[in-house]
C-alpha cells in the first residue's frame, strides 16, 4: 500500500501525498523531539521534513521508505541545529524550557534529558534502535556508517547513559 501511495504521490496525486503525511506525521514529530528539537519547534521541523519529502519524492529509490524518511528528518534536524547555533547562544536557557509536548513522568523526563546529553553520534543510534525499532542495517543506512560502527556506538551510548543516570541524571 505504501509503495502505491509513493508512486501516486510522485506522479502528483495530492491525496496520496496527504495520506503519506498522515501515516508518518507522528513518527517524524517523535523522532525530532527525541533528537533534541525543542517542543515549540517540532511542528516547524516536521513541516520542513514533509516539504522536502514533497520536493524530492520522485528521487525515492524504492528502498524502505521509513529509512529514507528518517534520513530526511535527521538532515532537517541537523540543519536546524546549525541554524540555531548561528542565530542564538541560548542553549542553556532553551534546555531549561524542555517542556515536552508529550506527557512524560519524572523517570521518562530524566531518561530523555540523559539521552539529550549524549553526543549526536551516540544519541541518534539509541533513539532509532530503542524508540523506533530500527535494525542495525537500517541505522547504518540512515547514518551512512557501517553496521559495526552502529554496534560500537550503541554500546558506548549505553555505557554513557548508565554513567549519566548513576550520577543522578542531568543538571
Amino acid at each position: 500500500m505504501e509503495q502505491l501511495l509513493l508512486k501516486r504521490a510522485a506522479n502528483g496525486d495530492k491525496e496520496a501525498y496527504a495520506e503519506l503525511v498522515r501515516l508518518h506525521y507522528k513518527t517524524v514529530e517523535k523522532f525530532s523531539f527525541q533528537c533534541g528539537v525543542h517542543s515549540n519547534d517540532i511542528q516547524d521541523i516536521t513541516q520542513e521534513v514533509f516539504i522536502k519529502l514533497y520536493r524530492f519524492i520522485e528521487h525515492f529509490d524504492k528502498g524502505k521508505f521509513t529509512t529514507w524518511l528518517y534520513k530526511i528528518t535527521l538532515n532537517t534536524v541537523r540543519d536546524y541545529y546549525r541554524k540555531e547555533q548561528r542565530e542564538k547562544r541560548k542553549k542553556d536557557k532553551l534546555q531549561q524550557e524542555v517542556v515536552p509536548a508529550i506527557h512524560m513522568d519524572t523517570d521518562d523526563l530524566t531518561l530523555h534529558e540523559a539521552i539529550l546529553a549524549l553526543g549526536e553520534k551516540y544519541r541518534t543510534p539509541i533513539i532509532l534502535y530503542y524508540f523506533h525499532d530500527c535494525k542495525y542495517e537500517e541505522i547504518a543506512e540512515i547514518l551512512s556508517i557501517s553496521m559495526s560502527t552502529v554496534k560500537v556506538r550503541l554500546m558506548r551510548a549505553k555505557e554513557q547513559l548508565k554513567a549519566i543516570l548513576q550520577q543522578g541524571g542531568v543538571s
